[in-house]
């Protein structure tokens, strides 16, 4: 699996890693009892800081998604695809809500958004 970073996004850097690795859980990308990267590889793959995936790691065992094994890692835990799906929805409808209110302080119409949100899904394919 491959975790694209973008440093001029929105979301901190953890945040991103925790977004991707969710939604690899939710496809089918990431299986239970998987094992992850360890911290320090991916922080190296990224070009990130340990301290960084160390806390998408964490948010991510706190959320009950990925666990620990003493001296071997972390691994993916059984889950409810259905519950981790709707989470998922849930705070996209948030990010796409605070975007919507964004376009509208710009003064862009309800067209402009939609053209602009067709735009944008066909490129990121």
């Amino acid at each position: 699996m491959k975790i694209n970073i973008k440093t001029q996004g929105t979301l901190a850097i953890y945040e991103q890693i925790v977004n991707q690795l969710k939604n690899a859980i939710v496809t089918g990308q990431l299986h239970a009892k998987e094992a992850l990267p360890s911290i320090r590889s991916l922080a190296s793959e990224l070009e990130v800081s340990v301290i960084t995936t160390k806390r998408a790691y964490e948010e991510l065992e706190k959320e009950g998604l990925i666990y620990s094994v003493a001296g071997k890692g972390f691994y993916v835990s059984e889950y409810n695809t259905d519950y981790l799906r709707e989470k998922q929805l849930i705070m996209l409808e948030k990010r796409f809500g605070e975007i919507i209110l964004d376009c509208k302080r710009a003064g862009l119409l309800e067209e402009d958004v939609v053209e602009m949100t067709r735009v944008l899904y066909r490129e990121n394919n």
